[in-house]
């Protein structure tokens, strides 16, 4: 197995600084174990500059601190730069070889002193964050760092914000908070967080750089991992997803064609409607699974099946159970059809991006290579001002429905924005 962070690509200076972190971490752990009271001193509320304390004496520089925050656009390996550094905390070696039962049980999610915060619907609730807090106040099962890792923190309700504010404010020994959003702005972090975490800035990765990943790691040609690395822009995951799976490239290759299909007002709402149903389409598919795994697994527990007369009472007792089961499953739907969505506005925006760099005659290659033609054509057809009117219609639409607009409504007045130019 190789070192914990061979798969975070493209960022090797937030590599280094992690692993003197890691190190200096394993040295807060030398240091306090002759004193068996080894602690973290949150860096102060006016300075990035991390502390790190025991009673032997850690150098303040070394770069380890008790709460950090990665930041960085999609695709740029947020939750793998977390979940790296989280098994390097648990490395026997302090470095993070890989190699050792710390790395193993890391990076395969099964470590008793890491916890994996995922949020499945729209966002963290303050329910959720405070049983994490408690449980995070407990002592290291294995002897080194309770480590609690939120992906997607900028979805953190504002109770549950203050929640997690507080364990950071007053933060237990041994426990370290990571943290994973698209940037520190307000509106993704708060500014009273952010002042008390180090923070960890990625960049989007080179295509090459995800093209030779794609090649290694999973085994797929160079020829496919390079198209692939392109048309995906830097993001690993969504990368593999089309060098490997076809409905994937099916789905990319309808959204490429809308900018054909809009000839009218009438051709504009039917794309807006193809574009939402196969959003919807690709969201149902991708939670129906654990969907019906999980009605299935609590209809059990609470006795369905069972013949007596308690099975039959537990079952309509359960009601208020799988009425919030079914609340998660919808918010997690919801989730997920947005997120299908935007990967979509994603490959829209890229060929805008294309028809404007053809049309400034930029010496920049295009994103998506297989319709580089249809990009020149709407170029030569819409200028420089028409094609920049049509990338900022699809931001426009990404914006809007972060927001909370309904993508519906969205996606239909982009469409017609896009057709009108």
């Amino acid at each position: 197995m190789p070192d914990v962070f061979a798969d975070l690509v493209g960022q090797d200076e937030a590599v280094a600084e992690l692993r003197r972190a890691a190190a200096a971490a394993a040295a807060v752990l030398r240091a306090g174990a002759a004193d068996r009271e080894p602690a973290l001193i949150a860096a102060g509320p006016a300075s990035d500059a991390p502390v790190a304390a025991g009673s032997g004496g850690v150098d303040p520089s070394s770069g380890m601190t008790h709460a950090w925050i990665f930041t960085g656009p999609p695709g740029s390996g947020r939750s793998v730069a977390a979940r790296a550094f989280a098994a390097a905390l648990q490395c026997a070696y302090g470095t993070g070889c890989g190699e050792c039962p710390g790395c193993h049980t890391t990076m395969g999610g099964t470590h008793a002193d890491v916890r994996m915060v995922v949020p499945e619907g729209l966002s963290i609730g303050v329910g959720e964050m405070r049983a994490l807090v408690l449980r995070a106040a407990s002592t290291p099962s294995g002897g080194r760092w309770q480590v609690v890792v939120i992906e997607d923190a900028d979805r953190l309700t504002e109770a549950a914000g203050n929640a997690l504010l507080k364990a950071i404010e007053e933060p237990p020994p041994r426990t370290v908070f990571l943290l994973c959003a698209p940037s520190t702005h307000p509106d993704d972090v708060s500014v009273t967080i952010r002042s008390r975490c180090r923070v960890v800035p990625l960049r989007q990765p080179p295509a090459t750089a995800v093209a030779e990943v794609l090649v290694r790691r999973d085994g797929i040609a160079p020829d496919v991992a390079q198209w692939a690395a392109a048309a995906a822009q830097g993001h690993v995951g969504r990368a593999r997803r089309l060098a490997r799976d076809p409905e994937a490239r099916k789905r990319r290759e309808a959204v490429l064609a809308v900018p054909r299909r809009l000839t009218g007002v009438g051709a504009a709402f039917d794309a807006a409607s193809a574009l939402i149903e196969a959003a919807e389409a690709e969201a149902e598919a991708s939670v129906a699974e654990s969907d019906t795994a999980e009605r299935t697994a609590l209809e059990t527990a609470l006795g369905a099946g069972g013949t007596g007369r308690g099975a039959a009472g537990a079952m309509r007792g359960a009601a208020g159970q799988l009425k919030e089961l079914e609340k998660r499953q919808k918010s997690r739907a919801t989730r997920a059809q947005r997120d299908a969505l935007d990967r979509a506005l994603v490959d829209l925006a890229g060929f805008y991006r294309d028809a404007l760099t053809m049309a400034l005659r930029a010496p920049v290659a295009p994103v998506h290579t297989d319709t580089a033609a249809l990009a020149g054509a709407g170029a030569q057809k819409w200028d420089a001002e028409g094609s920049l009117r049509r990338l900022e219609a699809v931001l426009a639409c990404r914006a809007a429905i972060e927001a909370n607009v309904k993508p519906r409504i969205a996606v239909e007045a982009m469409m017609l924005a896009l057709w009108k130019g």
